[in-house]
């Protein structure tokens, strides 16, 4: 009798474990599930539903890391004891707002696992010139080569340094703007603004055109 019981209760519990590993495999399922949806109310007129924006100015999100875009979410909240967020945008501090920590990290996933529809260079003259800087930089003004960290055929690194092959040069150029007038100042260390202020508008638009057609 004891020697039955006990083995009812090992497959309750075996049952139980069971139940518990099944749920706990379909939460990231449900939470992927939710990500068109959020993508399509709040990002899709700025960003496309897949991560392709239509918008020059606004950047593709197709394929970017999910780290980076974890990161720069983050950034475009302001802080819960009431600090500024750290990256000022007045469209995307609204937007990230209500999202929460869940919402952050499924939309961040989901756009990582979008097929990125790249935009193209369409000045040569521009892009080889934007080669170079990429490849080696400018020794002269100390200004390093952009493939030390974002690779050389602009792949990036998960978190700190973004993707940007295949993206709108309208937008490489606002960033690199912004990063040289202090505006934008959640780069770390302050590389990017460091690099920036040292750079000509011609120089950030060889780069931006070079980047666009690159492909990883």
């Amino acid at each position: 009798m004891i020697r039955a019981v006990a083995f009812a209760l090992m497959c309750s519990v075996s049952a139980l474990a069971v139940a518990q590993e099944s749920n706990a495999k379909a939460a990231p399922a449900a939470a992927t599930a939710e990500a068109p949806a959020i993508a399509k109310n709040v990002c899709a007129a700025c960003h496309g539903v897949d991560g392709n924006s239509s918008i020059p100015a606004n950047p593709n999100l197709a394929g970017q890391s999910a780290a980076y875009l974890t990161k720069q979410l983050k950034n475009f909240k302001a802080s819960p004891d009431g600090k500024p967020a750290l990256r000022q945008n007045a469209v995307m501090n609204g937007m990230a707002a209500p999202l929460t920590d869940d919402d952050i990290k499924t939309l961040a996933t989901y756009f990582s696992k979008q097929t990125l529809k790249p935009a193209v260079a369409k000045d040569e003259k521009l892009a080889v010139e934007g080669r170079k800087l990429w490849r080696a930089g400018d020794a002269k003004k100390g200004i390093p080569a952009c493939a030390g960290c974002h690779g050389v055929a602009g792949a990036g690194l998960p978190a700190q340094y973004p993707a940007l092959s295949g993206q709108h040069p309208d937008y490489t150029i606002a960033q690199l703007q912004q990063f040289r007038d202090g505006i934008r100042a959640n780069d770390p260390e302050g590389m990017m603004r460091m690099i920036a202020a040292k750079m000509t508008d011609k120089q950030m638009a060889a780069v931006a055109e070079y980047a666009a057609g690159l492909r990883q």
